[in-house]
Order: C-alpha cells, then sequence, then structure tokens
C-alpha cells in the first residue's frame, strides 16, 4: 500500500512577476481538454483512480516538455525559488527543470476524483517513449523504486477566488488530507507529487451547473482583453472573463541521485526495456495468485491495463468535509 511522502514546501510569492502566466496563457491560446493525454478510458483509470472518462471544463497547455518550449516560459521555468526548493526537498543539487504546463477551470463544481498521483519516470522507462499510463502504474506498484527518477512537482496558483484550491494527502493516502484553499494567488506548493496523492478542489458551485455535452474538441479560446469562451464545431458553448477562470501552472524538473544517474537517464542506458517491466509485473501478479499471461501488445492491450489498474493503483481512503 502507498506509504508517506515527502512533506511537501509552501512557497510565498512564487514568482516575481506573476503577471507572466497571464502572458504565456494568451500566447498558448486555444487550450484543450486534459482528457486529450488519454488514449481511452482504461487509461484514464489507471492514472487518475475509476472514474468514467467525462469531459469537463477544464483544460490544458504545455508550455514545456523536454522537446518544445512556448517561447517566452523560460523565466518561468528557471524559477529560482523552484529548483531552490525541489533541491531542499529531495536532498539534492542535480535539479533540472524540463516541464511546465497550465491547468485552466471553469465552473466544475464537485471534487476531480478522489485524489491522484502524477506521472512518474525511470531509467529506460519514461514519457519519451512510453505511455503516461504505464508510467502511472509503475509507480504506484513500488517495484520499480530503484530505476526511479525522482521528479519534483511545484504548483503555483494564479487565481483569486475563495474555491479552486488543491487538496492532498502528505501523511498518506489513509490519514487526513491537508487543504490549501482561500488567499493563494501567486502561492505554490513544491511536492512529491509521484507519490503524494492530490486533487483539484470544486470550483464554482452546484446549483450554477457545469457545462455538459463536451468533446475532446472543444477548445478554450481567448477573444481579446478580459474575455474568453468555450468553442465547439464553431459553436460558443460558454463565454467568460479572464478572472473567473481558475489558473493553475505545474512546474516540474528531474532530481538526480549522482551524476551517473543522471547519465544513464539520458542516454537511456543502464536501466529497464518494456519486457524487463512485463516480466516484473509478471512475477509479482503471480506471487500474488492473480493469473497472468503476457499481452501481444502491452502498451495498447486494454484488458492489461484494467488488470494493473486493479491490481495497483490506489485512491484515498479519508477524504476532507
Amino acid at each position: 500500500m502507498p506509504t508517506p511522502c515527502r512533506l511537501p514546501i509552501h512557497l510565498a510569492p512564487a514568482l516575481d512577476e506573476p503577471g507572466l502566466v497571464r502572458e504565456l496563457l494568451e500566447r498558448s491560446a486555444p487550450h484543450y481538454p486534459v482528457q486529450r493525454y488519454f488514449r481511452s478510458g482504461a487509461e484514464m483509470r489507471a492514472q487518475s483512480g475509476p472514474a468514467q472518462m467525462i469531459i469537463a471544463p477544464n483544460f490544458r497547455a504545455d508550455w514545456a516538455t523536454t522537446e518544445n518550449r512556448v517561447e517566452g516560459s523560460e523565466p518561468l521555468l528557471s524559477n529560482t525559488r523552484f529548483v531552490a526548493a525541489a533541491a531542499r526537498l529531495f536532498e539534492s543539487h542535480l535539479v533540472y527543470p524540463w516541464g511546465m504546463y497550465s491547468n485552466i477551470t471553469w465552473q466544475l463544481p464537485f471534487d476531480q476524483g478522489g485524489g491522484h498521483t502524477d506521472v512518474p519516470a525511470f531509467v529506460g522507462v519514461d514519457r519519451r517513449r512510453h505511455p503516461t499510463w504505464l508510467l502511472a502504474v509503475m509507480g504506484h506498484s513500488r517495484l520499480f523504486e530503484n530505476e526511479r527518477i525522482e521528479i519534483a512537482t511545484a504548483v503555483a496558483w494564479f487565481y483569486r477566488g475563495k474555491d479552486g484550491g488543491f487538496t492532498y494527502w502528505p501523511d498518506g493516502p489513509d490519514r487526513p488530507p491537508r487543504v490549501h484553499e482561500g488567499d493563494v494567488f501567486n502561492t505554490a506548493i513544491m511536492g512529491d507529487n509521484d507519490r503524494m496523492y492530490h486533487r483539484v478542489r470544486p470550483v464554482g458551485a452546484r446549483r450554477d451547473g457545469m457545462l455538459g455535452d463536451m468533446t475532446l474538441d472543444s477548445r478554450l479560446e481567448h477573444e481579446g482583453g478580459d474575455a474568453w469562451a468555450i468553442r465547439q464545431d464553431g459553436v460558443t458553448r460558454a463565454k467568460m472573463n479572464f478572472d473567473a477562470l481558475r489558473i493553475s501552472v505545474s512546474w516540474k524538473a528531474y532530481v538526480y541521485r549522482d551524476s551517473d544517474q543522471r547519465r544513464r537517464h539520458l542516454a537511456e542506458a543502464g536501466g529497464l526495456d518494456l519486457d524487463q517491466v512485463v516480466d516484473r509485473f509478471g512475477s509479482d501478479l503471480r506471487a500474488r495468485g492473480i493469473a497472468f499471461e503476457p499481452p501481444a501488445d502491452p502498451l495498447h492491450d486494454e484488458a492489461f491495463v484494467e488488470l494493473l489498474t486493479r491490481a495497483y493503483v490506489h485512491e484515498p481512503t479519508v477524504f476532507d468535509t
């Protein structure tokens, strides 16, 4: 079962120039539903728990990946406060920022699942060539800790509403969570989010409802100034002002134990391959009395995804009120 993780570090302020976030939001528009990250409901459940694949007004844009960066994102990616906090959290000065994305939520009046963990990385197996659902299940299983690359995650908020905060379980999923909500504008939490369960808190009231019948082709567009709109198939589904958007930014950095681990990760040398991952899962499942036959196409076999999800993916059992 999951165990407590490194205790997160709170940062305030998060940025010296928070206006940069709005500039990047406008520059990277349009934004698409977060569910575009998943190929199927099975893959979504492997990362987010046993929930239906509902397309909600929750949008994302990548500002930095290992391959690409949005123009103007470098000052935020290289934020010295985040780098220092990551080094302190994981007790290593080998901190290398590589990823950053926005989350924009509008009128989502219910908690987003029972809590999830983020996508980890391992020497030889990471998101450069492998699907995120596989990495997530590998992390949940704790069968690959010797090959794990630590990832520091800062979540920063740029929203002045009193709701839409953050629930997180630093003491483990079977202990009471903590809540970060209220005056959270330009604050951040640096955490071990690949192990620490967390979720977004509701945005808006249930009585106001939620935009339904959205598809993966829905998009959040900037119309100029404070005006934003959700459009789908050429139809405007909703309009809102910038202040109505719950905005957070996730920042990620690899943190290495030593220079040799970094070298092996970059070179994909001396680590895992897909056959070894499947074999390790198979050995553990059989030892637990669970029937297992290696799939012909493990990356895309939905029955295999569902089997691993049932065996290894957990959700918190204690919730806030």
